[in-house]
């Protein structure tokens, strides 16, 4: 075996170990504690059941990177430090990355984006999170936030023209990307522009007003992605990616938020599935290994 990662979400948690050609070889799931206490030891098991090997846990939300404290909307650990206490209660090194990025890391080096050079990976599910990779490689700041375009602000022009709400997002700031791109910012989209459809799916189904200003502001955030990263290819993952025709939508609606004549990055769809996220945290935990 070469390393194991631990895919923690919201309703269930489960480990996953590779073998030396990475394929997955064993897995154990548990529901997801709905207490902090109860979180803890079931991470404890789960790390125990996956041996002497590197692992890595990936999950969704941030961790302080000098007070350890955990920022989280979908677990019982926020303003815990949970990382830390995991390791103590394991008494083992452990390697903690956000979900967005673990996939983005699966998907580069092993699924969709293997051997391109700069790939940037989005996940559009409940929440939005992302990630760039440079040759196989997170690039990450200081500040642990690197990636959260969801929480960047919606592009003013499009608010007004179409009179979208300002919502406050969960993260406390107003009028974040996340709270009209997410699932249930396209039903708000639909809501306002008073759109027969009610369901994320039969929005897209319908490709009328609401998707067509959902694919402008989504256009416009992957434009933002586009100017700091640079990515020769964007991969999309979560519920929305799943949405017929959406690279094609996509593409249009980026060509025409791109600086005129200047090209866009070829856009994707990640092809990991379940696994992408436990791969991920799997692959950093045994490259920090191998670099120490």
């Amino acid at each position: 075996m070469i390393a194991a990662g631990i895919d923690l979400g919201g309703t269930k948690i489960e480990a996953q170990i590779f073998d030396r050609g990475w394929k997955l070889v064993a897995t154990e799931r548990v529901s997801t504690p709905k207490t902090y206490e109860g979180l803890i030891s079931a991470l404890k098991k789960l790390v125990s059941s996956c041996g002497d090997v590197p692992v890595g846990i990936s999950a969704a939300g941030l961790i302080h990177p000098e007070t350890g404290v955990a920022l989280t909307s979908n677990l019982p650990a926020t303003g815990r430090t949970l990382v830390s206490d995991v390791i103590k209660v394991t008494k083992r090194p452990l390697v903690w990355i956000n979900d967005a990025r673990a996939l983005l890391l699966s998907e580069a080096v092993f699924g969709v984006g293997e051997g391109v050079k700069r790939v940037a990976g989005v996940i559009i599910g409940t929440g939005i999170g992302s990630g760039l990779s440079v040759d196989g490689r997170l690039q990450a700041g200081t500040s642990g936030t690197s990636g959260e375009i969801g929480h960047i602000a919606l592009p003013a022009h499009l608010v007004q023209r179409y009179n979208l709400p300002l919502v406050t997002c969960g993260c406390g700031r107003v009028g974040c990307m996340e709270t009209l791109i997410a699932g249930p910012g396209l039903v708000r989209i639909a809501k306002a522009v008073k759109s027969p459809e009610t369901t994320p799916k039969d929005i897209a189904a319908e490709r009328g007003k609401a998707w067509h200003i959902w694919c402008e502001l989504t256009a416009e955030m992957l434009f933002t992605l586009n100017t700091i990263g640079d990515p020769e290819l964007i991969i999309l993952a979560g519920g929305l990616s799943k949405v017929p025709h959406l690279v094609d939508d996509l593409k249009v609606a980026l060509t025409n938020a791109q600086f005129k004549g200047f090209p866009i990055p070829e856009i994707g769809i990640a092809k990991g599935g379940d696994a992408s996220g436990a791969l991920g945290a799997a692959y950093v935990a045994w490259r920090q290994s191998a670099d120490d």
